[in-house]
């Protein structure tokens, strides 16, 4: 009986942790700083529950995988949902006509909506 009860609860805790689901992105705007520097503003949606579970970054890579830049996200934002972050001084080559843009979670890691967004010269 004990054996039943603890495997339930463990079957809660893994159920709760999962319910956020995986982080989406589902904003992506690119401003042309200079040369081949961008600025980017992406927004994100996840149901974060708390320092255990959020989304704690996202990344801008090339249609290649190779990262070009990555946005720490430093704390949970579960009273702000979707938020927007940006980051400046990302370097995208000049034969690249898009770059890819992904989110992390921290229990799910990578896997929810990426977007394709086209880049202004």
């Amino acid at each position: 009986m004990k054996f039943a009860h603890i495997s339930l609860f463990c079957l809660l805790l893994m159920t709760t942790a999962a319910f956020a689901g995986e982080a989406d992105v589902i904003e992506v705007e690119v401003s042309r700083i200079g040369g081949d520097t961008y600025k980017l503003d992406v927004t994100v949606r996840h149901a974060d529950e708390g320092w255990e579970h959020f989304a704690n970054k996202w990344e801008v890579l090339a249609p290649s995988g190779t990262i070009l830049g990555t946005r720490v996200l430093a704390h949970p934002h579960v009273e702000e949902q979707p938020f927007t972050r940006s980051l400046s001084g990302v370097k995208i080559p000049e034969n690249l006509a898009e770059v890819i843009v992904r989110a992390h979670d921290l229990v799910h890691g990578y896997g929810g909506k990426k977007v394709t967004v086209a880049v202004p010269r």
